[in-house]
């Protein structure tokens, strides 16, 4: 068998599908940042509830609020790229990013209400498709 037939062996076991739509791939990828994002949270203050005795991290807070951006970061950018989106590290930085200049900013006192478990994820959903669109706008901008 040469390289030939072997190419055409794996081209043949590859499923065809349609390509979805950029803006659905995009909310869904958005909707699982946000869902990524609150499952962190929820396993920080649980980590630190065990190893504190209170959901209070303390000092350490803000560096599990920064590991949460950045795996929601690389788990989102990741996601984008293999599904072949455009930009798909600055699409990611700036909607994880959106989201969370909107949450501390305005949900900050209600974020520990069973809503969240759904406007969190939702709110990132949007922020992936205006930073879709920023991208977007930067690129014809820089052309």
């Amino acid at each position: 068998m040469d390289d030939e037939d072997e190419v055409t062996t794996a081209d043949d076991r590859r499923l065809t599908t349609p390509p979805l739509p950029p803006l659905l791939v995009l909310a869904v990828v958005g909707l699982l940042a946000g869902f990524v994002t609150i499952g962190m949270v929820w396993l920080s203050e649980r980590g630190c509830e065990r190893f504190r005795d209170t959901s209070n991290c303390g000092a350490w807070g803000f560096p599990l609020l920064v590991l949460t951006v950045v795996v929601t970061v690389v788990l989102g950018a990741l996601a984008l790229s293999r599904l072949g989106l455009p930009h798909p590290r600055l699409v990611a930085f700036l909607g994880v990013g959106f989201m969370l200049l909107v949450v501390l900013a305005f949900l900050t006192e209600h974020l520990f209400t069973t809503w969240t478990l759904v406007v969190v994820p939702v709110l990132t959903a949007v922020t992936f498709l205006l930073a879709h669109l920023l991208a977007g706008l930067l690129e014809r901008a820089d052309a």
